[in-house]
């Protein structure tokens, strides 16, 4: 632990009349305000906690609205407080392998799991002013969005939590809708 910058500055306090106790509180004050303020900018307590999802939609080019991992979608996203997420959402009638191995599946059972799934996780940031969650995403079950970032246009009515991600190739738009989970 380096003191020469400490000491001299409780030195510069001794010389200059200042009591250097009161103006290391005040330093010491100041950089736990700061910590603070930084952390309270950076997550927005409003989505901090587990989120239950109640629909995993599209958008389609034409407007419509359709489900997009069924009728019956199942997942969960956690905000922790220091800004840590995660994502799972599963279609509700994903198919079995019939080996009942997963090293031995067929190229169709590959195709479905894989298709059936959406799931990363990494580092959050809510920007409330631009209505938006940025996703610092470190893994994904969709390698292409290992190491990326992802922004996404939420709103927060209640305890109901909606976002939409950026266009796929195909035009759609995925809008992921979530109810806060009960304590």
């Amino acid at each position: 632990m380096k003191l020469n910058g400490s000491i001299k500055t409780i030195k510069l306090c001794a010389s200059s009349g200042l009591d250097s106790v009161e103006v290391m509180k005040a330093i010491l004050l100041l950089a736990t305000l700061m910590t603070t303020a930084l952390s309270a900018i950076a997550q927005s307590p409003s989505l901090v906690g587990a989120w239950i999802l109640t629909g995993a939609d599209k958008i389609l080019p034409d407007g419509r609205q359709v489900s997009d991992y069924g009728a019956d979608p199942h997942g969960i996203v956690i905000f922790t407080a220091d800004g840590r997420y995660v994502v799972e959402i599963f279609r509700g009638d994903r198919k079995r392998f019939a080996s009942n191995d997963r090293a031995t599946g067929t190229p169709e059972e590959y195709k479905d799991a894989i298709m059936s799934t959406s799931a990363h996780f990494g580092r959050y940031a809510v920007d409330a002013d631009k209505g938006t969650i940025t996703f610092k995403v470190d893994r994904a079950s969709f390698p292409n969005w290992d190491d990326t970032t992802r922004v996404s246009k939420f709103t927060l009515v209640g305890d109901t939590l909606t976002w939409r991600t950026p266009p796929r190739p195909d035009g759609s738009v995925p809008v992921t809708i979530l109810k806060r989970a009960a304590p």
